[in-house]
């Protein structure tokens, strides 16, 4: 039975369920980063890499390393990681601090290589991703874990897109919980402290 929201035991403060942990870095995650409109490319570029390398695997685990990756992947620069060759390739399958997995490597180098074909086309990877949802988060009002859902027309219609451009591991749920993260959705349960306080910028 999925748990309402409800006041947390460690604080007093009502969470989304998933949220409402003893890991202090999942739980800090959720309070001050989750859902909060991203509107700069290095750090949407992050998400889009750090979803992408969740595929299978735990949120917690990619939080472990996403100082690992921020150091493997130049800080994010697009530019940068664009001009990753094999030998970086051979690096980053060596680190310890990523997930090692030779697709999710490949997918991140693509995934910058079409971000700057977005760039040289007249756009960015911001507007882009935020045209999706007409460039304004879309505010859900959903009260517990079981009704928000895995997917939706927006995340599929933007899964279609980017993969036409190149970009991969952007499947349509993949898409979804960037979409989440990134904030264009505001998916934070009704009850949840960060619901309201994402509403008003914060």
């Amino acid at each position: 039975m999925l748990r309402m929201t409800s006041a947390s035991a460690i604080d007093g403060r009502p969470r989304c369920a998933w949220g409402d942990t003893p890991d202090d870095r999942y739980r800090a995650y959720h309070d001050e980063e989750w859902g909060v409109p991203v509107r700069d490319e290095r750090h949407l570029f992050e998400l889009l890499v750090l979803e992408g390398a969740q595929a299978g695997l735990s949120w917690s685990t990619i939080l472990r390393k996403r100082d690992g990756y921020r150091r493997a992947f130049a800080g994010f620069d697009p530019a940068a990681v664009a001009a990753f060759g094999e030998a970086d390739v051979a690096r980053l399958l060596a680190d310890a601090g990523i997930v090692r997995n030779r697709a999710k490597v490949a997918a991140a180098i693509d995934n910058a290589r079409a971000t700057l074909e977005l760039r040289a086309a007249g756009g960015t990877l911001v507007d882009h991703l935020w045209s999706f949802v007409g460039g304004t988060p879309v505010v859900n009002r959903f009260s517990s874990l079981g009704e928000i859902p895995a997917e939706t027309d927006q995340s599929r219609a933007m899964s279609r897109d980017l993969r036409t451009r190149g970009f991969r591991f952007v499947g349509p749920t993949i898409c979804y919980a960037l979409m989440q993260s990134a904030g264009l959705v505001n998916d934070h349960e009704t009850g949840c402290f960060r619901w309201a306080e994402v509403q008003a910028g914060g």
